[in-house]
């Protein structure tokens, strides 16, 4: 595919850490056309499987759903500078109580590319270990923690019954490296 160019891109409201932009793009023909999007910081979802092989999932009211989902722990790439791993660390912690000695990358999403940037940077964690949870606001304040078989988590993507988009694409690449071997 040819290469489409950005001319310009300008903030039209920015937010504590999200912005509304607005781009005019070149398409490869010269014809020139608006979008608007989204710039965002990114985000890390968390795939923490316990030593009986079960994933830790939460489950929160989500403001623009209208709605509550299960999800792997998560959280946005708010600390500028912060590598993703690190970032990663920390949401286990605050949302999960929990710890790990041992991380690996499983990979990488563009979230929702027809409205945002984000990204969101995917891993593996085992060797899990309690810590104090710090929950960040009334959605972390009430939300649940439950562990199961990450085959029966895996089933529940298949069937539509977890549908974050994280969730659904951590499983998957957390099974398969976990049955080829690569983790």
């Amino acid at each position: 595919m040819q290469q489409f160019t950005r001319v310009s891109a300008d903030v039209i409201h920015p937010w504590a850490m999200y912005s509304l932009v607005h781009a005019v793009i070149e398409s490869p023909s010269g014809e020139q056309f608006h979008r608007t999007f989204v710039d965002s910081p990114g985000a890390v979802g968390v795939v923490a499987l316990t030593a009986e092989g079960e994933v830790v999932l939460v489950t929160q009211y989500r403001a623009a759903l209208g709605d509550v989902l299960t999800e792997i722990p998560a959280g946005l790439r708010d600390v500028p500078g912060e590598e993703p791993l690190v970032t990663a660390q920390r949401e286990l912690a605050e949302e999960a109580g929990l710890q790990a000695s041992e991380w690996q990358w499983l990979g990488r999403i563009a979230s929702a590319p027809g409205v945002t940037n984000s990204t969101v940077e995917i891993f593996l964690a085992r060797g899990l270990t309690d810590v104090p949870t710090d929950p960040h606001g009334p959605e972390e304040d009430h939300m649940t923690i439950s562990c199961v078989p990450l085959s029966e988590a895996v089933e529940k993507v298949v069937r539509g019954d977890l549908t974050d988009s994280k969730t659904c694409v951590g499983l998957l690449l957390a099974d398969k490296a976990l049955r080829d071997g690569t983790a």
